[in-house]
Parts: structure tokens; sequence; C-alpha cells
């Protein structure tokens, strides 16, 4: 950003916020006067269904922008629980029409932030529906890398992913046994490696390849 655009942020931010794991940030059907930026640490966005199922929607990385759905529709349709501590910047709801009339730039970046966010529901409504268990694993690892490189969060092939095999599982629509056992073959494949919360990408291309997906260059996401 231009120090003028930094100038524009910082008269729409109210604030920070730090939460620890496990901390909702925001809730189903509630509807929340804060919008966020994350700035560090990870979570997560859900859906409970009436008998207690948890659909995850996707994870939250560095520079995700959250709250736009209560925004713009009065509530949120799904959760957004912090999976690691959290560091939040704070905006206030009630200013973004006012902050998108004085900075229409910023406006459209919201709007390709939410049409990524589109794009990325279409592939993954398609990957529990077409792709097998190896192919949508290894969708869902290229997906994350090339989204941790875009926000500069990824170093040697290596990113953080404090995320449970659970909430892979949940993501995709599969069992937590076949998801442990797929991604051991990944692993014996020598295709990438999990070590406590660290995921290592040993060959980007052969995962693509099984995922039925290509390998673009990283596009610069923009900073609300």
């Amino acid at each position: 950003m231009t120090p003028e655009d930094v100038a524009g942020m910082q008269r729409f931010k109210v604030g920070e916020l730090v939460v620890d794991s496990g901390t909702p940030i925001l809730m189903e059907g509630s509807n929340s006067p804060q919008l966020f930026t994350t700035l560090h640490g990870m979570g997560l966005r859900y859906r409970h269904l009436e008998n207690g199922e948890r659909q995850v929607i996707n994870f939250v990385f560095p520079g995700d922008f959250l709250g736009l759905q209560a925004g713009l529709m009065g509530e949120m349709g799904h959760s957004v629980e912090a999976t690691t501590k959290m560091t939040l910047c704070v905006f206030d709801r009630s200013e973004l029409w006012s902050f998108i009339k004085a900075d229409p730039e910023r406006g459209f970046e919201l709007a390709w932030l939410s049409a990524v966010e589109e794009h990325f529901m279409g592939e993954s409504l398609t990957t529990v529906g077409q792709r097998t268990a190896i192919q949508a694993i290894a969708w869902m690892f290229v997906r994350i890398y090339l989204r941790s490189e875009a926000t500069g969060i990824s170093e040697n092939n290596a990113m953080r992913f404090p995320f449970k095999q659970k909430d892979i599982a949940d993501a995709l629509g599969l069992s937590l046994v076949h998801t442990n056992k797929t991604i051991s073959i990944l692993k014996s494949r020598q295709l990438l490696g999990w070590s406590g919360d660290e995921i290592q990408i040993h060959d980007l291309s052969a995962l693509a390849k099984i995922g039925l997906t290509t390998l673009g260059k990283p596009k610069t996401r923009p900073i609300m």
C-alpha cells in the first residue's frame, strides 16, 4: 500500500484484538458489529448441522478478511474460530459503506477477495463430489500451499499447518480413518511430510497431478 492507503486504513481501523486458540471469533447467525483482518495466527471457518456434525468450509490464514458476509447480509452464515493464538485488526462494520465510498479501490479489493472465496467454494464442491480421497487431499495441500505462498508465509517448501487430520476430514467429507490412511500414502511416496504443526511439500507438481489441478503463479492478494 501507499502511505495514503495505509492512512486510510488506519482511519477505518478501531483497534486490535488478541484471542487464544479455541476462541470463537464470529458465530453463525450472529450480527457482529465488527469486521476483522487476520494479522497473525490461523483459524477455521465452519458450520454445524442440527445433529452436531461439523462441516469445515475452509482454513483461515494471515491476510484473510473476516465478517464481510455479516457486513453485507446482516448475519453470519458460518462460524470462525481461532486454531492458534491470533491477532486481529478490528474495523467498525457500520463504517464499511462510508469507507468504500471514500476509497473505491479498497471496495474493488473487497470484491476481489469475495470472488476468490466464491471460486474456492466451487473448487471445494467439485472436490467433495468428484475427486477420490487421494485426489482430494492432494488438491487440498496444493491449494493451501499456493495460498501460503501468495501471502508470503511459506519458506523453503514448508509452511505452518496447526490443524488436525479431523479438520481435513471434515473439510473434504471423508472419514478420519480414510484421511489418515490417505495422508500416509502421500507421505510414503515422499510427496509431503507432516511434523508437528509444519507441512513440508517435497513435490508440488506431483501432488498437483494427483489432485487433478494446475500450478499457476501465486497471485498477490490485497490486504485490508
